[in-house]
């Protein structure tokens, strides 16, 4: 809707009301839950919300000479060889507006600074699902060079935002949520490690008390792999924005006369039903992207947790026969299949098939997995090299690095230049060739160090690495149009909305002890829908944690994802054989829900249990997990109440035993012949009866609940 100076997107439940009067940059004056825009009242809405105001607050780009000043964190600085001119953008014309009503839009805007000598293009959409994104393009118009410092982007938020929600995180804990108010001043994430990060995701706002269920909550997520910054700010006058963008190091974006730059996407997500109302905006959102996975998600077999580094051909080959006898229908060698690869600090970089370990090549265990009617998949590194390589002996300059003063080694390596043309030319080859001549259906991309003194041609080099590595990608894509890609950084490190544009998932971590991946998952979660986050069942005790699950347990939280196997399977029992291929068949049952329905979370009030689920678009179809992390403090667990049901139909309950825990735990209406029909309401309200896991911890109880048959109409 636009009329007069009033600019109106909404979608889903979420509006965006934009003051585009003139002649400085719009102004945000509502983001956040629709309230219900009416046509006809652009010049009281206008009023009500400020429009004699010349106050910054809310521009999209706020400066602090301009109306009553910005003096918050600045959204554009850079010079001029160290002169400096405060910027004036006014706009070079009426913003260009596309919007459908309750579809979202887009608005273009361009605005010129003569005395800056600068012109900004802006661009702000929302989508169909009521997510925002935004970003600008920064153009010098001047004969000297200007250096950018900061391009971000900024929504405001109202006053009655009282909480933040961000994400600590490490090697094998991945995005562990804390919790803090939102006081005055600058909360800031700052990722300057050269990848997106174990801590990086969303970064939230919400009302007191904001849960799953329930509060109002907005949230930002720059997409983009490389080092960036996403913030929320609150000033003295109460003027409360979230931002984010590129962190860019000193010198690295230098303009020449017409030269631009571009922020990556910045998204912006809001809702009024709690953080399952983001989860929705941005789940709905990937999967209407025409680049996301159309094809039922593949039971995925990993060799690495099996095998390590001792590559027998023998042993794989009788591997994947156990795996696809049991039901996997992709199986992917990993690390240590190329020359001189015997152990983690020597060959990255070479990447030719080590003809000593596999003396006929890979190309006769491709045909025998895909001739067990499996894809195979492949495990690649190519962002990184080891000093022990004929790489690096060869190419001592393809480092991204000070030739003289190298960086410590992390995990015996060094990132490779991947904007050096040569170095990105012979990745090209390399991995493309492998793809045609082994016959290549997957990769796992790794990534397994943090980018540090980064120089790339003398200047800081990880915006010219992220870059190079997505036309990398790009590239191996274009000439490969069937191949998938997964994502992997030591783990879950590199999960952001930048990569996925060129990947199909991303590895949750390297850590499958089920405990650990329930939270991991959990928050991963709320920006990625569970189709895009690898999740496997692996060993008893877990090779990193060395805690020792059940077997159920491992079953039902690798479920919840998509759903693979890590684990020397050819040593397991039978009995424990027979339990995995019952749940692979389980998995491939209720995939089509799991990956296409709504993930729900219930605000549960004993901590040390979790109630989590998936229900269908059309609420007919649900599946919930009870999952118990610790003892519980209560004797017995409290009601398992499940949301996201439809209130008014009637659910046939029953439990999934080859996913739960033992029989006799469960509650008695469980145990008992015949179904349970309850409602929706019901069962969200009230909730069931939980199952005896109180002093159980390491156990989950699942529950599939399917929408009562109607009886058809008599006829005469």
């Amino acid at each position: 809707m636009t009329e007069a100076n009033l600019v109106v997107l909404s979608a889903g439940d979420a509006a965006l009301a934009l003051d585009a009067t003139g002649p400085e940059m719009p102004r945000v004056l509502h983001w956040g839950v629709d309230p219900g825009f009416r046509a006809g009242d652009a010049a009281q809405v206008l009023d009500a919300m400020g429009r004699t105001s010349r106050h910054q607050a809310g521009s999209l780009m706020p400066s602090q000479g301009q109306g009553w000043g910005w003096f918050g964190r600045p959204t554009l600085a850079g010079h001029r060889d160290g002169r400096v001119r405060p910027t004036r953008f006014e706009l070079a014309e009426p913003a260009a507006v596309r919007a459908q009503d309750g579809r979202g839009g887009t608005v273009r805007v361009r605005a010129l600074d003569p005395g800056a000598a600068l012109a900004l293009d802006t661009e702000l959409q929302m989508t169909e699902q009521g997510v925002v994104r935004l970003r600008h393009t920064l153009t010098n118009t001047a004969a000297d060079p200007y250096t950018l410092d900061v391009l971000a982007c900024v929504l405001p938020v109202p006053a009655h935002a009282a909480e933040l929600l961000d994400f600590a995180g490490r090697w094998a804990r991945e995005r562990s949520p804390q919790r803090s108010p939102l006081r005055q001043g600058v909360w800031s994430r700052e990722n300057r490690r050269g990848r997106t990060g174990f801590d990086a995701g969303l970064l939230l706002a919400g009302s007191e008390g904001f849960g799953f269920r329930h509060g109002e909550v907005w949230g930002v997520h720059p997409a983009w792999s490389g080092n960036h910054v996403q913030y929320a700010e609150r000033l003295a006058d109460g003027t409360t924005v979230l931002g984010g963008g590129e962190l860019l190091d000193a010198g690295e974006i230098r303009l020449a006369e017409g030269e631009s730059y571009r922020t990556p996407w910045v998204y912006f997500a809001t809702s009024a039903t709690g953080l399952d109302g983001i989860s929705r905006g941005f789940h709905d959102l990937l999967r209407a992207r025409p680049k996301h996975p159309a094809t039922a998600r593949p039971v995925t077999m990993n060799i690495w947790e099996a095998v390590y580094f001792d590559h027998d051909p023998g042993r794989v080959r009788a591997l994947a026969n156990t795996a696809a006898a049991v039901g996997v229908e992709r199986f992917v060698v990993d690390d240590g299949w190329f020359r001189h690869r015997r152990h983690d600090r020597a060959g990255l970089g070479d990447w030719y098939v080590d003809e000593k370990v596999w003396p006929d090549g890979l190309r006769p265990l491709a045909d025998h997995v895909h001739g067990l009617g499996m894809q195979f998949g492949l495990w690649f590194e190519p962002e990184m090299v080891n000093p022990d390589s004929d790489l690096a002996r060869a190419h001592p300059d393809w480092f991204l690095a000070d030739p003289d003063r190298l960086p410590f080694e992390q995990r015996g390596q060094h990132v490779l230049d991947v904007a050096h043309p040569d170095a990105h030319a012979y990745l090209l080859e390399r991995i493309s060739t492998l793809v045609g001549d082994v016959g290549l259906d997957y990769i796992k991309w790794d990534h397994n160090r943090d980018l540090a003194d980064a120089v790339h041609d003398g200047r800081p080099g990880v915006h010219a690495q992220t870059t190079a590595v997505y036309r990398l990608l790009d590239e191996l894509r274009g000439r490969h149009p069937g191949l998938e890609i997964e994502s992997c950084s030591s783990g879950g490190a590199r999960a952001d909305l930048g990569i996925l544009e060129r990947t199909d998932r991303i590895w949750g971590s390297d850590n499958i002890d089920p405990v650990e991946r329930q939270a991991i998952q959990r928050w991963t979660g709320l920006l990625l829908p569970p189709e895009l986050i690898g999740s496997h069942i692996g060993s008893a005790p877990a090779h990193i944690s060395h805690r020792d699950t059940a077997l159920a347990f491992r079953c039902a939280t690798a479920l919840f994802g998509h759903a693979g196997i890590e684990s020397d399977i050819s040593n397991w029992s039978q009995d424990d054989l027979t339990a995995l291929t019952a749940w692979v068949s389980a998995y491939k049952q209720l995939r089509p829900l799991l990956h296409g329905g709504d993930v729900v979370r219930a605000d549960h009030p004993d901590p040390a249990a979790w109630v989590h689920g998936v229900v269908s678009r059309d609420r007919a179809h649900a599946v919930f997990a009870y999952v118990q992390l610790e003892t519980s403090v209560a004797e017995n667990g409290a009601p398992v109440r499940l949301p996201g049901l439809d209130p008014e139909t009637h659910y046939v309950l029953r439990v999934r035993p080859e996913l739960s825990s033992p029989e006799h735990t469960w509650p008695a209406w469980a145990r008992r012949a015949g179904a349970l029909t309850l409602t929706g309401r019901y069962l969200a309200r009230v909730g069931l009866a939980a199952p005896g896991l109180a002093n159980r911890p390491g156990q989950a109880w699942v529950v599939e609940a399917q929408a009562q048959a109607q009886p058809s109409a008599s006829r005469e």
